[in-house]
Protein backbone atom coordinates (compact mmCIF):
# COMPACT_ATOMS: atom_id res chain seq x y z
CA UNK A 1 0.00 0.00 0.00
CA UNK A 2 1.46 3.51 -0.69
CA UNK A 3 0.92 6.18 1.82
CA UNK A 4 3.12 8.93 1.97
CA UNK A 5 4.98 9.68 5.49
CA UNK A 6 3.39 10.22 8.58
CA UNK A 7 2.46 14.00 9.30
CA UNK A 8 4.25 13.25 13.01
CA UNK A 9 7.47 13.36 11.92
CA UNK A 10 7.06 17.18 11.09
CA UNK A 11 7.37 18.65 14.87
CA UNK A 12 10.39 16.87 15.83
CA UNK A 13 10.31 18.75 19.62
CA UNK A 14 6.37 17.98 19.77
CA UNK A 15 6.07 21.74 20.72
CA UNK A 16 3.04 22.27 18.14
CA UNK A 17 5.58 23.82 16.00
CA UNK A 18 8.05 23.31 13.18
CA UNK A 19 10.43 24.83 11.94
CA UNK A 20 11.34 25.95 8.11
CA UNK A 21 13.01 21.82 7.43
CA UNK A 22 9.58 20.52 9.34
CA UNK A 23 7.66 23.28 6.83
CA UNK A 24 9.12 21.80 3.78
CA UNK A 25 8.68 18.53 4.71
CA UNK A 26 5.37 19.24 5.30
CA UNK A 27 4.84 21.15 1.58
CA UNK A 28 6.53 17.96 0.08
CA UNK A 29 3.68 15.52 1.96
CA UNK A 30 0.87 17.47 0.88
CA UNK A 31 2.33 17.32 -2.46
CA UNK A 32 2.69 13.68 -2.52
CA UNK A 33 -1.01 13.53 -0.58
CA UNK A 34 -2.22 15.54 -3.88
CA UNK A 35 -0.06 14.07 -6.56
CA UNK A 36 -2.43 10.54 -5.68
CA UNK A 37 -5.31 12.81 -5.22
CA UNK A 38 -5.55 13.28 -8.72
CA UNK A 39 -4.36 10.36 -9.79
CA UNK A 40 -7.19 8.68 -8.57
CA UNK A 41 -9.40 11.61 -9.53
CA UNK A 42 -9.76 10.39 -13.34
CA UNK A 43 -12.64 12.90 -14.44
CA UNK A 44 -10.38 15.64 -12.87
CA UNK A 45 -13.74 17.09 -11.56
CA UNK A 46 -11.31 18.21 -8.13
CA UNK A 47 -12.88 15.30 -6.12
CA UNK A 48 -13.22 11.97 -5.76
CA UNK A 49 -16.42 9.91 -6.53
CA UNK A 50 -17.99 6.30 -5.05
CA UNK A 51 -16.56 4.28 -8.05
CA UNK A 52 -12.87 6.53 -8.07
CA UNK A 53 -12.53 6.28 -4.54
CA UNK A 54 -13.42 2.17 -4.73
CA UNK A 55 -10.59 2.39 -7.71
CA UNK A 56 -8.19 3.98 -5.39
CA UNK A 57 -8.91 1.62 -2.51
CA UNK A 58 -8.42 -1.20 -4.49
CA UNK A 59 -4.84 0.21 -6.16
CA UNK A 60 -3.72 0.84 -2.74
CA UNK A 61 -3.65 -3.04 -2.09
CA UNK A 62 -7.28 -2.64 0.32
CA UNK A 63 -10.13 -5.05 -0.47
CA UNK A 64 -12.83 -3.08 0.78
CA UNK A 65 -16.56 -3.58 0.20
CA UNK A 66 -18.66 -1.20 -1.77
CA UNK A 67 -20.90 -0.57 1.09
CA UNK A 68 -17.26 0.63 3.66
CA UNK A 69 -16.86 2.99 0.57
CA UNK A 70 -20.50 4.32 0.56
CA UNK A 71 -20.14 4.68 4.96
CA UNK A 72 -16.89 6.95 3.78
CA UNK A 73 -18.97 9.18 1.70
CA UNK A 74 -21.93 9.71 3.78
CA UNK A 75 -19.11 10.12 6.97
CA UNK A 76 -16.40 12.40 4.88
CA UNK A 77 -18.46 13.75 2.05
CA UNK A 78 -20.22 17.00 1.56
CA UNK A 79 -24.23 16.54 1.17
CA UNK A 80 -25.17 16.49 -2.29
CA UNK A 81 -26.90 14.04 -4.66
CA UNK A 82 -23.68 13.10 -5.76
CA UNK A 83 -21.49 12.74 -2.89
CA UNK A 84 -17.72 13.43 -3.50
CA UNK A 85 -14.40 13.50 -1.17
CA UNK A 86 -12.78 16.41 -1.68
CA UNK A 87 -8.74 16.52 -0.67
CA UNK A 88 -8.57 17.51 2.34
CA UNK A 89 -11.05 14.45 3.58
CA UNK A 90 -9.08 12.13 1.25
CA UNK A 91 -5.87 12.34 2.98
CA UNK A 92 -7.90 11.95 6.35
CA UNK A 93 -9.59 8.69 5.26
CA UNK A 94 -6.47 7.38 3.86
CA UNK A 95 -4.32 8.38 6.98
CA UNK A 96 -6.94 6.36 8.96
CA UNK A 97 -7.51 3.98 6.93
CA UNK A 98 -3.79 3.00 6.79
CA UNK A 99 -2.95 3.72 11.00
CA UNK A 100 -6.11 1.67 11.41
CA UNK A 101 -4.57 -1.49 9.74
CA UNK A 102 -1.44 -1.28 10.50
CA UNK A 103 -2.94 -1.77 14.17
CA UNK A 104 -4.90 -4.26 12.89
CA UNK A 105 -2.07 -6.49 11.10
CA UNK A 106 0.09 -6.29 15.02
CA UNK A 107 -2.92 -8.43 16.38
CA UNK A 108 -3.76 -10.61 12.86
CA UNK A 109 -0.60 -12.21 13.59
CA UNK A 110 -1.63 -14.87 11.07
CA UNK A 111 -2.41 -12.84 8.75
CA UNK A 112 -5.81 -14.43 8.07
CA UNK A 113 -8.04 -11.37 8.23
CA UNK A 114 -10.13 -11.70 11.49
CA UNK A 115 -8.48 -11.22 15.32
CA UNK A 116 -10.14 -11.39 18.90
CA UNK A 117 -9.89 -8.45 21.36
CA UNK A 118 -11.91 -7.17 24.10
CA UNK A 119 -13.17 -4.14 24.14
CA UNK A 120 -10.62 -2.45 26.29
CA UNK A 121 -7.88 -3.92 23.57
CA UNK A 122 -9.96 -2.33 20.60
CA UNK A 123 -10.21 1.35 22.63
CA UNK A 124 -6.54 1.20 23.13
CA UNK A 125 -5.48 0.42 19.42
CA UNK A 126 -7.84 3.37 18.44
CA UNK A 127 -7.01 5.67 21.38
CA UNK A 128 -3.06 5.44 20.42
CA UNK A 129 -3.74 5.26 16.24
CA UNK A 130 -6.51 8.53 16.21
CA UNK A 131 -5.90 10.68 19.43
Amino acid sequence: MFAPSSPDMFDKTRSGRIDVYGFSALMRFIQQWKNLFQQYDRDQSGSISFSELQQAFSQMGYNLSPQFSQLLLARYAQRSSNPSIQLDRFIQICMQLQSTTDAFREKDTGLVGNVRLSYEDFLTMVVTRMM
